[in-house]
């Protein structure tokens, strides 16, 4: 069954993930935990389904207030017509009007989600961000980018712009089944994958953070009783690091 096909694939990447991509969720989890310390602020973007990542880690229960989304115009899958991101995720000079006009600053840190990092707009925003002082984390398949060709004049991928890379280690295409009769492969595995690893490390970070004494804020689920109170004073007591609200 493709049912069970699928789920052993899934496993079998997580435990690869965890064997290979361990040191590089440490890094990440260490980077975090620094910008949080120095009062600096985390942001994570994408396009298109990458930007899936951005909403899954920002203002949830049970979520890292300090995770921060750039949502990026025209980018993300609720606007019609959604083939309108992929034009957009390769259109040069796009990342520079959208990161110019954001409170990003050096010292921060920006997690960029692209599993091919091959288009202009994720390797444009890694370009600006190293201009600016801002460290990189990459969210991307390995195998997946280095199987292509940069889209930017630089000829660069994300995953070469990065200070610490989180492999995702989708194959090329993001399709991980065969199906006999079917020409194509299906079942994507990046967002199950990525979503895992982005957890990982800010529960990690959260630990780090801990160690030193810092009181993480972490959301409450506003469907338990008194969380709204809660929730209500630690966005106050971090709103200079809170830029969603």
């Amino acid at each position: 069954m493709q049912i069970d096909r699928y789920f052993s694939i899934v496993q079998e990447t997580l435990n690869e993930a965890l064997r290979n991509g361990k040191e590089s969720m440490v890094q990440a989890a260490r980077l975090f935990a620094d910008t949080v310390a120095s009062g600096s602020t985390i942001y994570i973007t994408g396009c298109s389904h990458s930007s899936i990542f951005a909403q899954e880690v920002f203002y949830r229960a049970g979520g890292f207030m300090l995770m921060n989304p750039i949502f990026l115009p025209g980018m993300t899958l609720e606007t019609p017509p959604v083939t309108r991101t992929t034009k957009l995720e390769r259109l040069p000079g796009y990342a520079e009007i959208i990161m110019s006009e954001t409170p990003v600053k050096q010292g921060d840190t920006i997690v960029i989600a692209s599993v091919s990092g091959r288009n202009d707009v994720p390797v444009e925003i890694a370009l600006w961000a190293r201009e600016h002082g801002v460290k990189v984390v990459a969210l991307t398949s390995v195998v997946y980018s280095q199987s292509v060709q940069s889209r930017h004049k630089s000829g660069q991928r994300l995953m070469e712009l990065a200070d610490c890379v989180l492999d995702v280690m989708s194959p090329p295409g993001d399709a991980a089944l065969d199906i006999p009769g079917l020409p194509v492969r299906t079942a994507p595995t990046s967002t199950v994958i990525g979503v895992t690893m982005l957890h990982a490390v800010i529960s990690e970070t959260i630990q780090l953070l801990l160690e030193q004494g810092f009181e993480p804020p972490v959301f409450l689920s506003a469907n338990l009783d008194g969380a709204d109170e809660k929730n209500r004073q630690m966005l106050e007591q971090y709103k200079d690091r809170i830029h969603y609200m």
